[in-house]
């Protein structure tokens, strides 16, 4: 290998090594079917993304293999007051380009997430502003009490001030408009990995730090990103020794792999909720036949839609099995979840052409669908079965599939009528999905409810738990606020992901809900 990897590749070496044996460095070359759209960590909330914004840059505090919180770049914290959080930051951590971490890049960071591009304002709801106390401490300020503002701030991440500033990225890439700017491919963190090479829709590569404050409890010197959109070319590649791990094989294909020498299958349950959101915003929809109204303000009409959909079917047949079907807007593992809430109306045809009926609509209705088909577990597929299903509703859904890249701009500028989401719960707590997806759009509210979906009765019950310190008290109201998603059909709920991984026999790697591989537990033998 060139001489400054090889120098870094025994640097990580011996940082992992300590007294132990000595193991040998590898590198892990993986593949998904979506590329990475921005290093900038300020811009695009997105699980891919985050995943490699997670490998270079750091928050204040992170989650264990557990998901508890433990210290990162704050080393403790204290809640001085309800409304005042103190952080003492860990000494001698170095960005990649070797300056040294301060409060000055923390608070910098935090109003860089705050700015009106940023993607990531809804975990930094309530925040007032963040004060430095000393070169090593800081302060976050807050309108009112947050239960949940630790969980909130592990995907904040901390840039360096004088970098941005050098390459004029004061303020976080608009990536709804696909704005370009320096911090899309370039990045300078202090996490476990160094940016070494970006090249769109080809490789992603990344090497070790070997300045790192933290300690590697695997192997991984190196990573190489490979995006693959195809199933077949990324099983082929599995199979053939190309590649060490797959992130999502598709469901057809994992029965296969469960019985191929050499290669594993190691599965769990995602905490992400695939969804479908409906414009109830326009007087008219842009792509429907049916002019001077939206049938989607109708109740009727999006529970025709819902009771449409033959949901064991889409588990068994375009799912192979590996689907939870869902009736609630989040998954099991958050906060506020209950099995009574995530009861889906039964599947009823019969039923679902009398509401359209009742609704108006006889004879049905046109209207576009946008899906993905580079970010979902199946997603085109589970398009293309929704659309045959609501043909026999009398709804035309004329379906256009696109690219990450193009799809989720199209979203964020409010051009869809109909879509399909999916929405993981970073926070393990139902309030950052409510938030995010069914609260009215106003300011980091509603960041992600492109179908502008609103309820005053549901916006008081999330701004109430957003301060509520009472625990129960809390609960009641996030169960509350999902019954009214859930009898309001503000989304039409599909299923909770399970997540199947490929790997090779001599790849040792951690599950985790978040369908993020975590690099400090990646052991290649």
């Amino acid at each position: 290998m060139p001489r400054p990897l090889r120098t870094l590749a025994i640097a990580a070496l011996l940082a992992l090594s300590g007294t132990a044996a000595v193991v040998q460095a590898k590198p892990l070359r993986w593949s998904s079917q979506g590329d990475v759209q921005s290093f900038d960590p300020h811009a695009y909330n997105s699980a891919l993304n985050n995943q490699f914004n997670a490998f270079v840059y750091e928050g204040l505090v992170a989650y264990d293999q557990a998901f508890t919180i433990e210290p990162a770049l704050a080393s403790k914290w204290t809640q001085v007051e309800p409304t005042r959080w103190r952080f003492e930051l860990r000494p001698h951590v170095k960005f990649h380009d070797g300056t040294p971490l301060t409060a000055d890049d923390v608070v910098f960071s935090f109003e860089r997430a705050l700015a009106p591009s940023s993607n990531f304002k809804v975990l930094l709801q309530g925040v007032t502003g963040v004060k430095k106390l000393s070169p090593s401490s800081v302060e976050i300020q807050l309108s009112a009490p947050n239960p949940v503002l630790l969980r909130q701030i592990t995907g904040v991440r901390i840039m360096s001030k004088a970098w941005a500033s050098k390459h004029k990225i004061e303020q976080p890439q608009n990536f709804a408009q696909k704005e370009e700017t320096y911090a899309v491919r370039n990045a300078n963190g202090t996490g476990p990995f160094v940016l070494k090479n970006s090249q769109p829709g080809i490789k992603t590569e990344l090497v070790a730090n070997p300045n790192w404050w933290g300690k590697l409890q695997g192997n991984v010197s190196q990573i190489v990103y490979t995006p693959i959109g195809s199933d077949a070319t990324r099983l082929a590649a599995l199979l053939s020794g190309e590649l060490d791990f797959v992130l999502d094989p598709a469901p057809q294909d994992v029965p296969k792999l469960r019985n191929t020498p050499g290669v594993k299958i190691i599965e769990g349950a995602e905490f992400r909720t695939i969804f479908l959101g409906l414009d109830q915003a326009s007087e008219e929809l842009s792509s429907s036949n049916i002019k001077g109204r939206n049938p989607f303000k109708d109740l009727r009409v999006r529970q025709a839609l819902y009771q449409a959909i033959d949901i064991e079917t889409l588990k068994r047949v375009t799912m192979r099995g590996l689907a939870q079907p869902a009736g609630s807007l989040v998954a099991p593992q958050a906060d506020g979840w209950t099995a009574e809430g995530d009861r889906r109306l039964p599947f009823d045809l019969a039923r679902a052409k009398a509401l359209l009926m009742d609704a108006g609509y006889p004879e049905g209705f046109s209207v576009q669908l946008d899906c993905p088909n580079d970010r979902y577990v199946n997603d085109e597929e589970i398009c293309k079965a929704l659309t045959s299903m609501w043909a026999k509703l009398g709804v035309q859904a004329k379906l256009v599939s696109q690219g990450s890249s193009v799809y989720f701009p199209k979203l964020q500028r409010k051009e869809s009528n109909l879509h399909l989401l999916g929405w993981g719960v970073a926070t393990f707590d139902a309030l950052y999905s409510l938030q995010a997806l069914v609260h009215s759009p106003v300011g980091a509210d509603g960041s992600w409810n492109y179908g502008r979906y609103a309820n005053p009765k549901l916006d008081a019950l999330i701004d109430a738990a957003k301060v509520e310190g009472d625990v129960a008290k809390r609960r009641g109201q996030l169960r509350e606020a999902l019954k009214i998603v859930q009898d309001d059909v503000a989304v039409i709920p599909l299923h909770h992901q399970v997540i199947p991984w490929a790997a090779r026999s001599n790849v040792q790697v951690v599950h985790r809900a978040n369908n993020h591989i975590d690099v400090r537990w990646i052991r290649i033998d």
